[in-house]
């Protein structure tokens, strides 16, 4: 069911490595403003998917499964990127690892519940905890496109830490959710 909101959907994926290769060099100036419109626009289809979706009542299954695999591989992509090249560094590395984690649990619970048949649906939370991370990594990104601009970088980081302690907090959500299902 290839819709238009199920392109824009996969658009998103096709759309990593060419992100990847624009971040690959870290000193890049030009190529970390390319990359960062880029992601702006992937990060534009992910609200445009949904609302379209909605809007011309073609919601499907095909988008239901992909939207939040688009979302991980972006997010898991440019913070690997990030963390390779060093815009991500020390112990910033924890907030990338904690969001790294909560995101392979969380797939991995959603996953071994569907086989129960549970569905478990996204919270208001853990949808501001994906737009947090999709700013603050936006900011990071930024950052390497005006060296000169410390301060985005920095702002990029702080938000990066504030998305990750939401990580934690829908995280624990979810496996609250799920524990009660495993105790059967």
């Amino acid at each position: 069911m290839l819709t238009l909101p199920n392109l824009l959907t996969l658009s998103r994926i096709v759309a990593v490595p060419l992100l990847a290769a624009l971040l690959w060099w870290p000193g890049w100036a030009p190529g970390y403003a390319a990359g960062f419109v880029l992601y702006c626009i992937v990060g534009a289809t992910d609200y445009l998917d949904g609302y379209l979706a909605r809007a011309q009542g073609t919601v499907s299954k095909l988008g239901i499964f992909l939207d939040p695999i688009a979302d991980k591989i972006m997010v898991a992509a440019v913070l690997l990127i990030l963390v390779g090249t060093g815009r991500i560094s020390g112990v910033h590395i924890i907030a990338a690892l904690i969001i790294l984690t909560r995101e392979i649990a969380v797939s991995g619970l959603r996953e071994f519940l569907a086989g129960l048949q549970v569905s478990v649906p996204v919270s208001q939370l853990a949808k501001w905890k994906t737009m947090l991370q999709l700013v603050a990594l936006g900011a990071l990104i930024l950052g390497g496109a005006m060296p000169g601009e410390a301060w985005v970088a920095t702002g990029g980081l702080i938000g990066l830490w504030v998305a990750a302690a939401l990580t934690l907090l829908t995280g624990y959500d979810y496996l609250r959710v799920g524990l009660r299902h495993m105790e059967s």
